[in-house]
């Protein structure tokens, strides 16, 4: 009788390892007009208040995360993670990797119905003085920091893609954008974001992982 023995081996991916590629993109005779990454290593956690449960999920979020929940559409900085906004008596909560599920398990306890999605997104981040250009051609949204300021979010669609889009703080004074997609279209959204903002430049960083 042979024995047969076979060994396995794990590597961690992304919804973009397949495709991804750090460098340059578009047009080269000038610098980059905007800069795309992948961000990884986070908890997400969706927030839906149950009914009639909002003030009790919103002062369960003062006590857990030391800051207000989202009742309109921007993003908070909290403790140790974001909350985002993602629709009437719902958030998101992005944390880094570890224990944010258990974290919002116990806070929200019998007042909200909560959603582990960490490894259902992908997040991606665009900066750069041409961000906003970009966006313009693929998103609906007037994103003039007149309209849309810095920590402004929104939940939209970009080329028929569900997107969770917000605004963090600018850089240098330039805008910087993410956006929240689900895993399965992460690629086709990557590639409409990388032939949109060819004319520009497209500087691409190394994935790195997500920080609040």
């Amino acid at each position: 009788m042979v024995e047969l023995s076979v060994e396995l081996s794990w590597a961690e991916t992304t919804p973009l390892s397949r495709i991804y590629a750090a460098g340059r993109q578009g047009a080269k005779e000038h610098d980059a007009g905007l800069t795309m990454a992948e961000q990884t290593g986070f908890e997400l956690v969706q927030v839906m208040a149950r009914r009639g449960q909002w003030s009790a999920t919103d002062q369960a979020c003062k006590e857990a995360y030391g800051a207000s929940a989202p009742a309109k559409p921007h993003a908070v900085v909290a403790q140790g993670a974001l909350l985002v906004w993602s629709g009437p008596d719902q958030f998101l909560v992005l944390s880094p990797r570890g224990d944010g599920l258990e974290r919002a398990r116990l806070a929200f306890a019998g007042m909200a119905s909560l959603s582990e999605q960490s490894d259902g997104r992908s997040l991606l981040r665009i900066s750069g003085a041409r961000s906003r250009d970009l966006l313009a051609k693929v998103c609906s949204l007037d994103l003039h920091p007149a309209v849309f300021p810095q920590w402004a979010a929104a939940a939209t669609s970009i080329d028929h893609t569900s997107v969770n889009l917000w605004r963090s703080t600018d850089r240098d004074g330039e805008a910087v954008f993410h956006l929240l997609v689900f895993a399965t279209f992460a690629e086709s959204l990557w590639h409409t974001l990388l032939d949109s903002g060819a004319e520009y430049g497209v500087a691409i960083d190394a994935p790195g992982a997500w920080q609040a």
